[in-house]
Order: structure tokens, then C-alpha cells, then sequence
């Protein structure tokens, strides 16, 4: 780790240099306000200790143009005890600590240990919020067929709006939070909240104290304040997973807050105000129970500023191939298995059936299937009854049906190639197909016919 020492003491640069070499540390030093800039610029140091008395300035002045180069500079400012007012105005302009003179060289060292050690998580915050981007960004998602890139399309406007309330309706399975996850992390919110309420798994009243929260004694057992998750969610993401199975009280503090962007908690006389961007899912037919009388209709409308519906899996049939690789690949990796493909029965029974639990169903089989498969290749009979239909595998050839003597027996290379030939004969030709049954590149099919002359 790069450190700069900013004092006018040539004694004390000299000894701090020495000391925090021995550490471990790469040291620059700066005897004056003008040199500690310029080192700044030259060597981007991740650490700084920064005298406040400087003969050509104050030390404030340059935490303030270091800020500017760099807003999450780590600035440790040197003091006399006298200038401990000096020192709390420099934290409220963003020094990340500071220590007295005269000093003792191993608190020193302490501090800038604490501080190396808040850098170090904050970079590695930074990289699982870069990574949560990454793997949630839309172009990561698995699919290609029209429909979906027209879902995307809508997903990628509504993100950039900021805080527009966005209803993602569709099937159990199809991908409902994934989708509003994607909106969230491409969102200017990406680095705050998100903030998931499963509306269906919680009772009516405690989904109530869930999402707004409630004060010391507002029922028997509310034995201190609770911050709801709207308040937890604030300046970020609250997706509301089966908002259709919201009972009807929740369902009036649900629109209150829509309208107005405020809440009470329960047992609270003050209204809270949190800036939150809702989305929210749901499966249900919900014109229907609002003509049952299940769903407010005001609530409706409320939520369906920007609706995005995801079509069925048995509706986009062309993603069931890819989606399958997707996750025979992630099995490979989580089984530490080798499976290359899928045996072209397989995929068709794949291709065929009807996907009543959509994504989720498929990557449910596609994991089975990975931990049954013992060769190289997914085969039909790996597949749930229910999914591979009809299918058959290729029967055997005829020359391997009878009995063996000496009068039968062949060259093994012989017995290769006249198999080979019978599967091609099966496959009407395609070589593809024919490599998926046999186990084998197409390159090594290649060489085998070559050989043969054909």
C-alpha cells in the first residue's frame, strides 16, 4: 500500500518513513502544502498522513483539494493537541481519522492499520456491488426470442426512470424477481437497497409490522422500536414478491404509501417519509379478484404505472435450449462434473414439453439429470418420465443382437466403424446428431470416415 506523509518536520517524516517501511508500506514525503499535492497527482497514494500546520497552508485546504482529486481519499490528519477543533472540522470534511501530537508512534501505526483495513473492505464492497451489476446486467440474462428482448427493452427505459412503480406479472417460474433485480442493479439506485417481501409467506399482521415497522408498545410483545423494510429499503428497492395475496388492511397502508411516500409505524403518531423506488410481482389474475372483490382497484392502478409481463417458457421455446446449457453448465461447475451436451432426444423431449413451472421447472430437471448422468452426455433416459414423453433410445444394431463365436468375432476397429455407419444410417446422415449419440467430436467422426475412404 502506496502512503504519503505530509509534515514540515524533516526529523519526523524521516522517522515515520522508516517505521512504516518496515510495515510493509511503499512511503512518499511532502514537507510542504505545494509538494503534497503534487505527490498526490504523481503517485495516487491510497493512504495519507497529513499535518494540519504546513508552512505555505492549511492542512484543511489540502484534504479539501485531495477530496476533490479523489472523493474516497483516506486522509489521517497530525494535530497539536490545541487544534483538536481543527481536527473534528476536518472529519466533517471527509478525513477519515485523526491523531494528536505528540504522538506515540505504535498508536499511529494502530490507526493507520484500522484505516488500510476499512480501505480494504471498501474495496472489496466495492467489488461484490461491481460484480452484482455485472451478473445482473440485462445482457446477462438468458434468453434470445423476440419477446423477451421486447421485456428487456421495457426494463432497461423503466430502470433509468428512477423511481416509476413497476408491476412484473407472469407465471410462477419465469423470472419475475430475477427481472426486477436487472432493474435495480441498472438503476441510479444500484448502490443502495434491495430490499425482497415475500407478501404470500407472512401472515397478515406480522407482514404489517414487516414492511412499516412499529414503536415500543404498540402491541404486547413490541418490547423496543422496529424499522420497517420500507425504511430499510429507503433511497433504494423494495420488491413486493405475490402482491395479489396482500389481505385488504394491508392493501389501504399499501396505496397511502404509493400516494404519498409516507407511513406510519404501527403504534406511531409521526408520519415517515422514505424515498423508495416499488416493484412489485405477482402470478394472479388480479381483474379477476377485483371483480371478486379480492383487490382494491385503486391499489391496481397505483401499481400499474409501468406493467412488464413475462411470457410462459412454453411460449419462447427457441430459450429452452439455451437456458438448458446455461444450466448444465452451472451444475458442471457445482457437481464438478464434465457433461458436454445433450443427447438429441433429450433436447427434443426438452424442446417438447410444456414447461408448467417454466425456468424454474427446467433448471430443476437440468440439475437432476446432471447428477444422474454418468457420461459425457444428458440422455433421454435421465429425464423425468413426464418430460421425455415418447422418446426412445437408439436401438441396437442388429450385428450386436446375436450370439458370439469364433466365426463372428471382429477386429475391434471393424466393430467401431460398422457401428459408427449404423448410427449415421439412424440419424439419416447428420453427423451432429450422430456425434451426440456416440460421445465423440465431430473432428474424431471425421477422422474415422477419412480413414475408411468415405
Amino acid at each position: 500500500m502506496r502512503l504519503l506523509i505530509v509534515d514540515d518536520e524533516k526529523l519526523i517524516r524521516n522517522s515515520l518513513k522508516r517505521h512504516f517501511q518496515s510495515e510493509g508500506y511503499q512511503v512518499f514525503l511532502a514537507e510542504n502544502a505545494q509538494r503534497a499535492l503534487a505527490s498526490y497527482r504523481e503517485y495516487s497514494p491510497e493512504m495519507v498522513l497529513l499535518d494540519i500546520r504546513l508552512p505555505d497552508g492549511n492542512g484543511l485546504d489540502v484534504l479539501r483539494q485531495i477530496r476533490d482529486i479523489n472523493p474516497e481519499a483516506a486522509v489521517i490528519l497530525i494535530t497539536a493537541y490545541g487544534g483538536i477543533k481543527s481536527a473534528v472540522e476536518a472529519i466533517k470534511e471527509g478525513a477519515q481519522d485523526y491523531i494528536t501530537k505528540p504522538f506515540d508512534v505504535e498508536e499511529l501505526s494502530f490507526t493507520v492499520r484500522k484505516s488500510s483495513e476499512l480501505l480494504r473492505l471498501r474495496e472489496e464492497l466495492k467489488v461484490i456491488k461491481e460484480s452484482r451489476a455485472e451478473k445482473y446486467a440485462f445482457g446477462k440474462i438468458v434468453a434470445r426470442c423476440a419477446n423477451m428482448q421486447k421485456v428487456f427493452g421495457e426494463a432497461r427505459k423503466v430502470a433509468m426512470t428512477d423511481n416509476a412503480t413497476v408491476i412484473v406479472r407472469g407465471e410462477s417460474g419465469t423470472g419475475k424477481e430475477l427481472l426486477t433485480r436487472a432493474i435495480h442493479y441498472n438503476s441510479p439506485r444500484k448502490d443502495l437497497p434491495f430490499v425482497v417481501v415475500n407478501c404470500a409467506s407472512l401472515p397478515e399482521n406480522l407482514l404489517e409490522s414487516e414492511l412499516f415497522g412499529y414503536e415500543k408498545g404498540a402491541f404486547t410483545g413490541a418490547v423496543k422500536r422496529k424499522i420497517g423494510l420500507l425504511e430499510t429499503a429507503d433511497k433504494g428497492t423494495i420488491f413486493l414478491d405475490e402482491i395479489g395475496d396482500i389481505s385488504p388492511s394491508t392493501q389501504v397502508k399499501l396505496l397511502r404509501f404509493l400516494q404519498e411516500q409516507e407511513f406510519h409505524r404501527l403504534g406511531g403518531l409521526r408520519a415517515e417519509k422514505v424515498n423508495v423506488r416499488v416493484v412489485a410481482a405477482t402470478n394472479r389474475n388480479l381483474e379477476s379478484d377485483i371483480e371478486k372483490g379480492f383487490f382494491r382497484e385503486d391499489l391496481y392502478y397505483r401499481l400499474h404505472v409501468f406493467p412488464i409481463f413475462i411470457p410462459p417458457l412454453r411460449e419462447r421455446r427457441e430459450d429452452i435450449p439455451l437456458l438448458a446449457k446455461h444450466f448444465l453448465g452451472n451444475f458442471n461447475r457445482e457437481f464438478g462434473k464434465a457433461v458436454v451436451g445433450f443427447a438429441s432426444e433429450a433436447m427434443a423431449a426438452l424442446e417438447s414439453y410444456q414447461w408448467k413451472g417454466n425456468v424454474r421447472e427446467l433448471k430443476n430437471v437440468i440439475e437432476r439429470s446432471v447428477i444422474l448422468a454418468e457420461g459425457r452426455w444428458i440422455l433421454a433416459s435421465l429425464l423425468p418420465t413426464e418430460v421425455r414423453g415418447n422418446t426412445s433410445p437408439v436401438a441396437e444394431p442388429d450385428f450386436l443382437s446375436g450370439p458370439v463365436s469364433e466365426g463372428t468375432i471382429l477386429p475391434l476397429e471393424e466393430l467401431e466403424l460398422r457401428y459408427v455407419k449404423k448410427v449415421l444410417e439412424f440419424t439419416g446422415g447428420n453427423k451432429s446428431q450422430a456425434c451426440n449419440y456416440l460421445g465423440i467430436t465431430r473432428k474424431r467422426l471425421r477422422r474415422k470416415l477419412a480413414k475408411e475412404g468415405l
